[in-house]
């Protein structure tokens, strides 16, 4: 078990396909529909190792960001990532200001926040997997590594092209191949297969 993901969403549909995916990926998942349910669960201690929480919840538009105010005043201080479909300034300012770890913007994939998660857990700074053991048998070029390395820190193909000075299309092929070679098909499968080593 890689550790307790607390998912406050107030799409039923949505909840269940996230939660799904954090369980596929190795994580003990954990659901809450509103800012009180998830309070409610904040009271048993070490109850989670991340928070994902919307902002919009029910028709609290604000209600995830109420979450983050609430959970900071009671000392939890575990990440929390924020997830909105309307990253406005204000709302990004707020979620910024009270301790969010990272924003995800809607639409995304279940790989997406399966990297958000990893990315604020930090274990990329201490315990990030070594690389070239890992793919010596499998003869990876050097750019490969090195996206190979941006993968594991949570970075999207973009963030990886205006780092490496590529095109985003460039990127995509290099993390094509390296899935490839690692006999992966998604940076989910990616992360297990490094950090299951």
């Amino acid at each position: 078990m890689k550790g307790t993901i607390l998912l406050v969403e107030d799409e039923l549909d949505t909840r269940e396909m996230l939660a799904r995916a954090l369980v596929r990926a190795g994580y003990r998942c954990l659901t809450a529909a509103s800012a009180g349910e998830a309070t409610a669960l904040a009271a048993s201690p070490e109850f989670a190792d991340v928070v994902v929480a919307d902002v919009a919840l029910g028709s609290e538009d604000r209600g995830g960001l109420r979450l983050l105010t609430e959970l900071r005043a009671r000392n939890v201080r575990v990440p929390i990532v924020i997830i909105t479909a309307y990253a406005d300034v204000e709302k990004v300012k707020f979620a910024l200001n009270e301790g969010a770890a990272h924003l995800l913007e809607k639409p995304f994939s279940a790989a997406d926040l399966l990297a958000a998660i990893e990315r604020v857990r930090g274990e990329n700074a201490e315990g990030a997997p070594d690389l070239e053991p890992a793919f010596t048998h499998l003869n990876p070029t050097e750019k490969e590594l090195v996206v190979a390395r941006h993968l594991l820190e949570g970075r999207s193909s973009t963030e990886i092209a205006e780092i490496e000075r590529n095109s985003p299309k460039t990127i995509r092929q290099h993390v094509s191949q390296i899935y490839a070679k690692c006999g992966v098909g998604s940076r989910s499968e990616f992360f297990r297969m490094m950090y299951a080593r």
